[in-house]
């Protein structure tokens, strides 16, 4: 029995249920195995995203005539709940469904979208976007890279860090300035394709906290010539305006990511207290363990009920940035306070790198910084008061 019971959402019709069982089975048997191996190389290989690709499984939510499948985020929900379901790590796919692909579609020329779209649904390109300096995170307007014009090319300088898919990724949004004397009005968003820019270089595969599987890194910008057709659209200075349009979708995904974990926690520690005996019982019998993840089973239920109906709203376009905002603070925040207590419950066991809830532990404390701070998400729902 799951650990969290609403009524259906809406948005998941009888098809998509369907498709939830098959995006299941194709994790567990194409990439669960393999996760032991991503974690101590540090990447998820590079032929998984080619299986993604091959099962229709990347960019779902573009439209058919660009190579996707033509469906909503939906699709991308049951994709991401499913990934955390089967334990996969280091896929970096929500990121290129959700986050990247959507600024192309939404931003890019035709001509544009016809050129990377298809290619980034069959997995022959990998996403990332690049906005945080090392000097810059939240405050994209004050980033330092440049990408000044020259002909009919534009030179790319500068420095980015912590990028999602740094190793693997073979198209990059990078988030620049075309006007250095601007603030949000000289930014603009860059497409970067690695495999034709002389003076790209990625730096170290960063050690981190969690999420060994995925490649997170470095990348540097030395005169870096892109063809002015990679401007994503047809104007410069777009670039902070476009950021902020797609941003609630970005954050919406983090709390979808933070709602699967928080049920997977939850299965596991219940599976575990009903097996493990101390003092010639099982731990769930004791009271303490009943109380607890009683607490937490209604938080999360409550939860589930808001992250479903924010999908409502997104399919619907009707998401606004205070609400996404809510949903990535409030789900990220109860994943990190879910996680604790169901380690907590394991014991000594918790910490040890074998079991699973030790490193949905590890890999949880990020959420909270990435997609923007909470502290900058009080920020912004603070401005709708």
């Amino acid at each position: 029995m799951p650990a969290v019971q609403t009524a259906t959402p809406e948005w998941k019709t009888d098809d998509l249920e369907l498709f939830e069982d098959e995006v299941y089975k194709f994790f567990t048997r194409e990439m669960t195995p393999h996760v032991e191996k991503w974690r101590d190389q540090g990447c998820v290989d590079r032929w998984a995203w080619n299986k993604a690709g091959e099962a229709g499984l990347l960019c779902m939510s573009m439209p058919e005539e660009y190579g996707g499948a033509g469906g909503t985020f939906a699709h991308e929900q049951v994709f991401m709940e499913q990934q955390v379901r089967a334990g996969v790590e280091g896929f970096g796919a929500g990121l290129h469904n959700c986050i990247v692909a959507p600024y192309i579609l939404h931003y890019g020329t035709e001509e544009q979208k016809k050129r990377w779209l298809p290619r980034m649904a069959s997995g022959e390109l990998v996403g990332a976007i690049a906005m945080t300096e090392p000097g810059t995170g939240s405050d994209l307007q004050s980033v330092r890279t440049t990408a000044l014009k020259d002909g009919n090319q534009y030179v790319v300088n500068g420095q980015k860090t912590f990028i999602t898919n740094g190793q693997t990724a073979n198209i990059i949004i990078v988030v620049a300035k075309t006007n250095p004397n601007e603030k949000a009005g000289g930014v603009s968003l860059m497409v970067v394709e690695t495999d034709e820019a002389d003076g790209f270089e990625r730096g170290r595969n960063l050690k981190k906290l969690g999420n060994k599987a995925q490649d997170t890194s470095e990348l540097f910008f030395n005169d870096v010539k892109i063809p002015t057709e990679n401007l994503l659209g047809t104007e410069e200075g777009q670039g902070f305006f476009q950021l902020m349009e797609q941003l609630p979708q970005e954050r919406h995904q983090i709390a979808v990511l933070a709602m699967a974990a928080i049920e997977r926690a939850l299965e596991l520690t219940i599976e575990y207290t009903k097996e493990r005996e101390a003092f010639g019982r099982p731990i769930l019998k004791f009271q303490n363990t009943q109380f607890k993840l009683a607490e937490y089973k209604a938080k999360a239920t409550m939860a589930r009920v808001f992250v479903d109906y924010c999908t409502q709203q997104l399919i619907e376009g009707k998401l606004d940035a205070t609400t996404a905002s809510m949903s990535k603070m409030l789900l990220t925040d109860l994943e990190n306070e879910t996680i604790d207590e169901c380690l907590q419950l394991f014991g000594g066991y918790g910490y040890m790198d074998e079991y699973p809830i030790s490193r949905m532990y590890a890999d949880a404390r990020v959420q909270k910084i990435y997609g923007g701070t909470n502290e900058i998400m009080k920020l912004l729902i603070a401005r709708s008061l």
